[in-house]
């Protein structure tokens, strides 16, 4: 049986079946032009059967980008790799912005090869982290690619990497509901994803683009976690008095989420410490990098 098309998919058995604009990046898409939209493609299978050693999987979402959505996945990340006996797997599939190995700590190292596939870059013992950032030859390389070519990446990316038994895979999208979004659920649909975790900031231009993203959840079946506000607010550590970087002007995540029906899982104030951890932990990749070379 075919996988699940996505929304505003022509049809199989229409003219512009696999021409179409949004048959961009769908697995089925060779299948449907050739006229032999009999299959999925098996890449769909082997990752499912791949998939299997991974217990939770989360997919981390927003409508806009800056919001701290990769910050967020890398935190929730450290948070559950907090307990030695858990195994984390950080998958950044954000191909053309891939911040995840700066944030991580991780500029400069690369992606190694063995039998069993790709291996992810270590942070700890319990927590390996995956990025196109690992097979750039420079972080300010630009990577230029049209939607199959993304879709192509991120298929490698759960088909051929060695994730081993790992209890969450977090994977951090970049912002929208294109084709990345729709690879990763189209090829994680059969071996089920646990929910999407959606960042947002206070501001109603963010809001906006995060309803939009709770529409595309809804249409592709991907069940929500919730939602977390991030930058709500921000207390001055030397006169303690809270300031609205970004005002709540339509009432923020909670109204919305009130009138969406979605749950509100937390709201995280801006921290200036969490940009100076940052920054220390690029520095001290950059260290190591110059000791190793």
């Amino acid at each position: 049986m075919m996988e699940e098309a996505p929304h505003g998919c022509p049809g199989a058995d229409s003219a512009q079946a696999g021409r179409g604009a949004s048959c961009q990046g769908c697995p089925n898409q060779r299948l449907c032009a050739s006229g032999a939209g009999a299959a999925p493609d098996p890449a769909i299978e082997e990752i499912k059967e791949k998939m299997k050693t991974v217990k939770h999987k989360i997919l981390v979402l927003s409508g806009k980008g800056g919001v701290g959505k990769s910050t967020f996945s890398a935190h929730l990340a450290h948070g559950l790799a907090e307990d030695e006996n858990t195994q984390v797997a950080l998958l950044d599939i954000d191909i053309c912005g891939p911040s995840i190995p700066k944030i991580m700590g991780l500029e400069g190292e690369q992606v190694h090869q063995s039998g069993s596939g790709w291996s992810p870059v270590y942070v700890e013992d319990n927590l390996g982290v995956m990025s196109v950032g690992f097979l750039l030859s420079s972080p300010d390389d630009a990577v230029i690619w049209r939607g199959p070519k993304k879709s192509g990446m991120i298929k490698q990316f759960l088909r051929d990497v060695d994730w081993g038994d790992v209890d969450y895979l977090i994977v951090d999208t970049p912002p929208g509901t294109s084709d990345e979004h729709l690879s990763v659920v189209q090829y994680l649909a059969a071996a089920h994803i646990d929910g999407a975790v959606i960042i947002t900031t206070p501001q109603e231009v963010s809001l906006q683009d995060v309803r939009k993203e709770i529409s595309f959840c809804h249409k592709v079946k991907l069940p929500i976690i919730g939602v977390v506000e991030n930058m709500s607010g921000f207390v001055c550590p030397k006169c303690k008095k809270e300031s609205q970087i970004f005002p709540p002007t339509t009432g923020g995540a909670e109204i919305m989420c009130q009138d969406l029906k979605v749950p509100l899982l937390a709201k995280v104030p801006l921290d200036p410490h969490i940009g100076i951890q940052e920054f220390c932990s690029a520095q001290q990749s950059n260290k190591e990098n110059l000791i190793s070379s």
